[in-house]
């Protein structure tokens, strides 16, 4: 049997006013997270499902890297775009309606030499591995990628 390696991760938070919250995290300097005027907001930082998004990229990318150093893959960039839809009737409070994203689409470009049997063992390893994107999964959020090789 296995011992657990526990990470504990921990944030902080103040309401400012409106939907503007100011977040902490370790000993970097805080921000803003709000919403849009559209929303309701004054557009002073990105939106809480926006910093999904942010964080599904980053994890991605983190992954890639513990990964690919296992499999001795090389690369010498990666980009990344990403979308998510959500219906806002679920956060709106309309019932049978999920709050959170209904899908999220990630694409991947890849600068390397590596073949694509290469890539897509890269890919599936990262998919089984990230977090960020288990968290999504789990919560049966449909999740597709393309990975390209620039």
């Amino acid at each position: 049997m296995t011992t657990k390696q526990l990470l504990k991760v921990t944030t902080s938070g103040e309401w400012e006013n409106g939907v503007k919250t100011s977040i902490s995290i370790r000993d970097f300097a805080p921000f803003i997270v709000d919403e849009p005027k559209s929303l309701g907001g004054t557009d002073e930082g990105p939106n809480p499902v926006e910093l999904v998004l942010a964080g599904l990229t980053s994890c991605t990318s983190v992954t890639i890297a513990f990964v690919a150093k296992e499999q001795k893959f090389a690369y010498d960039a990666v980009q990344f775009e990403n979308e998510g839809t959500l219906d806002l009737q679920g956060f709106a409070g309309v019932r049978g309606v999920k709050p959170h994203f209904e899908t999220v689409h990630v694409d991947v470009f890849l600068k390397t030499e590596e073949s694509e049997e290469r890539i897509a063992e890269l890919k599936r390893e990262v998919e089984r591995r990230c977090p960020v994107l288990s968290l999504l999964t789990t919560a049966g959020v449909e999740v597709t990628s393309n990975w390209v090789k620039k």
